[in-house]
């Protein structure tokens, strides 16, 4: 039958918000659950077993709240957790993966650049998709160290962010790159500043809307939509501190929201 519960969402911060969004434009009758893991942001400087740890806490938070399908809107914990999280739980786990493959597809110049975290960059399985993808294209990946950290921050377009953006773009750039993965959730939300640096001819492809048809394919193969008309509703917990997060979140989702402090639970 037709399952009303809600989907659950979760990111190392705010970053996953972009995913939100898309899951929200493809599903709008589902009830959605967030947590931003701030208090242990950014993921891209911890260990594995640390981000398994924190991911395996969140998830049975999100299936203690009622979750029917959980997204890891996160590609460094994608890397470190999710084949733990499906081998513990047997409700639909969606995964990110940049959009390396339709990026390799589009380029006209033959040269891709892909922004990503460091531990993401680093990870065995982001090594496997460059494998699978990258023959068709030069694929050029660029670790973007602090990036987290200012949009964590609320520093969408200032001077800071601009100048760490100028440096890890131009290296692309000078190298022939016309089109840039984001693959990062939280460097959707950089969008207007990245394409301002990169110029109006270079396409900028992220994985946000590609997650949220994964999430509607999953849950109409397993009977779990949610069917009845309406507009869903959106819940929210941080880690970090609930005023400034209320602050910053409901910023960047475009309406004034309630944060409430995630319970703390052995790793």
């Amino acid at each position: 039958m037709p399952n009303p519960g809600p989907i659950g969402v979760f990111d190392s911060g705010v970053g996953g918000l972009s995913v939100l969004h898309e899951i929200r434009r493809e599903l709008p009758a589902e009830d959605l659950l967030y947590v931003a893991d701030s208090g242990h942001a950014p993921y891209g400087d911890k260990s594995q077993e640390v981000i398994a740890g924190r991911s395996l806490a969140i998830t049975r938070h999100l299936v203690d709240a009622g979750a029917k399908a959980v997204v890891v809107a996160c590609n460094t914990a994608t890397a470190a957790a999710v084949s733990v999280l499906r081998a513990r739980y047997a409700l639909p786990i969606i995964a990110m993966e940049p959009a390396v493959k339709p990026a390799v597809a589009r380029t006209r110049s033959g040269v891709v650049g892909v922004l990503a975290t460091s531990q993401t960059a680093a990870s065995h399985r982001f090594v496997q998709l460059l494998g699978r993808f990258n023959a068709g294209a030069e694929v050029l990946v660029q670790p973007c160290p602090g990036l987290v950290e200012r949009v964590e921050a609320g520093d969408l377009d200032g001077e800071t962010t601009r100048a760490l953006l100028a440096d890890y773009l131009t290296p692309l750039l000078e190298q022939g790159a016309d089109t840039l993965v984001l693959g990062c959730t939280h460097y959707p939300l950089l969008t207007p500043l990245i394409q301002d640096l990169a110029g109006p001819e270079v396409v900028i492809m992220s994985a946000g809307a590609a997650v949220a048809r994964q999430v509607r394919r999953r849950l109409e193969e397993a009977d779990l939509l949610a069917l009845a008309p309406g507009t869903g509703t959106e819940r929210f917990w941080t880690s970090g501190h609930p005023d400034p997060a209320s602050g910053l979140i409901g910023r960047l989702w475009g309406t004034p929201v309630e944060v409430a402090l995630l319970p703390k639970a052995d790793d």
